[in-house]
């Protein structure tokens, strides 16, 4: 118990950093997720083609790779972030490519006769969308975008390679110098309970989420 209590201080702030890297890639890439799918069904070919490109990229490459290259890389041609920053950009364009795919299918499975009856009621386009057929998207995409809030929780870890000092690290730290495994169990322990509140969180919106049926 002792030795636990010495190490949580150091758990702790790693947690603070993993929490911060979760949540502001959840605020950053469900608008662009939204606006990049959105723009998948542009009339334009031009924005089309840029955009499946980008979703291409992202969804073709690790994010590993994608973080070494939003902090490494960019720094070689002088665009440079700090770690925290550069983490948080790459986990948002990574994200926002996933969340992308999922809000597109979750347009297309919108009748055409949701749109006509808005439009015979006088919605405007904006009002269209977020009024009648975003609420109902949400709904149908609620699974899928748990899956990758749940798989956002775990990929937090990658950020100690750019040198973060996430829980992940704290625990890598603490087990290296002590020689003991325990540093790894309570980490593993922090994961599970924070990808526990997640669910809950999830299937309780869910449920609220019904009245759209």
């Amino acid at each position: 118990m002792n030795y636990l209590m010495e190490i949580l201080p150091s758990l702790l702030a790693g947690l603070k950093m993993t929490l911060g890297v979760f949540f502001l890639t959840i605020i950053g890439s469900v608008p662009l997720g939204i606006i990049v799918s959105l723009g998948m069904k542009s009339p334009y070919f031009t924005i089309r083609w840029i955009i499946n490109g980008y979703i291409w990229i992202m969804r073709g490459t690790p994010l590993l790779l994608q973080l070494i290259f939003v902090y490494y890389g960019l720094g070689m041609i002088g665009i440079t972030f700090p770690r925290f920053e550069a983490a948080v950009i790459a986990f948002i364009i990574n994200y926002a490519a996933y969340l992308a795919e999922i809000f597109r299918g979750g347009l297309q499975s919108m009748p055409r006769g949701q749109y006509d009856a808005a439009k015979v009621l006088g919605f405007n386009k904006f009002q269209t969308f977020f009024k009648i057929i975003l609420p109902q998207v949400i709904k149908i995409i609620v699974p899928s975008f748990g899956n990758e809030v749940i798989n956002l929780v775990k990929d937090t870890s990658l950020v100690y390679v750019i040198g973060l000092g996430d829980i992940l690290r704290a625990g890598n730290i603490a087990a290296s110098r002590d020689v003991t495994l325990l540093p790894y169990l309570l980490v593993g322990l922090i994961y599970l309970l924070m990808t526990a509140i997640v669910t809950v969180a999830l299937r309780r919106s869910e449920k609220r989420l019904n009245i759209w049926r």
